[in-house]
């Protein structure tokens, strides 16, 4: 009786296990598998080893895809993270009213399709869309341009694009996370005389690190696996200024026939997101240790 009692519990996990393994494990597996082959994906394989990771390494474009992808990181990620603090924190301290509104609307973005997101800004940063329409409106001609076809600042247009769809996501969990902070610590802080600065910084950071690890973990992801945003605002363009991992991924594989190069792409940026989150989460686990 005792024996049946140990396993109960595996018993109980084995319907999800199955799932996990099934849907996640499996395929990764058979990543790792075809990122040793040279493939087009219909013919004959031939063993390469490790070449197609070599390839990491030596092709320029890869290169310029991966650094991309950090750069992006940038704007999805800790553009957000500041934004989300000083936004979360004045509406804390203030206590607006009509904060659920205000939390619905920046919330919004999240919600929305990524190419619904990418098709609006393709038409703001248009020649003739709306950005550069406001800059003629209020005589800054000088800084119009193609957004989309600028060798300079395609990357950027496309990371802001990013910021404006994580920071509500980011506000959000932070003033959640702000939200469970006793009011008596304030006032406390407030007869002692502590500005709204040292507030912020003595009690407000650190009690919202665990939201701000959180954040931290969607929004890198988000980051590195970006392909639709790509895909429909620049096509990883002009040249090869935008490409990302993930556009790489797609256009080997279903483009030119290289599957065993998009498996390694895969796998690489399987690894790299896994090791950031995991060095995010250890920070911010030691610190609350």
């Amino acid at each position: 009786m005792r024996h049946q009692r140990r396993y109960l519990p595996y018993l109980y996990l084995a319907p999800a296990l199955l799932l996990f393994g099934g849907f996640l494990i499996y395929p990764l597996i058979r990543s790792v598998q075809f990122s040793l082959f040279e493939w087009d994906g219909l013919g004959a394989s031939e063993f390469v080893g490790f070449d197609n990771y070599v390839e990491l390494f030596t092709d320029e474009v890869l290169r310029a895809a991966f650094g991309h992808a950090l750069v992006l990181i940038l704007f999805f990620s800790v553009l957000p993270l500041v934004l989300g603090l000083v936004v979360a924190a004045i509406l804390n301290r203030a206590q607006v009213r009509g904060l659920g509104l205000f939390r619905t609307v920046v919330f919004l973005p999240q919600v929305l399709a990524m190419v619904v997101v990418a098709v609006a800004w393709r038409q703001i940063y248009a020649p003739d869309g709306g950005l550069n329409t406001a800059l003629r409106a209020v005589g800054l001609d000088a800084l119009t341009r193609t957004w989309l076809g600028d060798y300079t600042w395609t990357l950027p247009a496309v990371g802001i694009v990013g910021t404006w769809v994580q920071t509500g996501l980011v506000t959000v969990l932070l003033l959640a996370g702000m939200g469970r902070v006793p009011r008596e610590l304030f006032e406390a802080a407030r007869l002692d005389g502590a500005g709204a600065i040292r507030e912020f910084f003595a009690i407000t950071l650190p009690s919202v690190r665990g939201e701000i690890a959180v954040a931290l973990t969607l929004t890198i992801v988000a980051a590195l696996k970006t392909f639709d945003l790509v895909y429909v605002t620049t096509g990883g363009g002009p040249g090869n200024s935008t490409t990302v991992p993930a556009y790489e991924v797609f256009q080997r594989a279903f483009r030119e026939g290289a599957v065993g190069s998009a498996a390694a792409i895969a796998v690489a940026l399987t690894a790299i997101i896994f090791v950031l989150n995991v060095i995010v989460n250890r920070i911010a686990e030691g610190r609350q240790g």
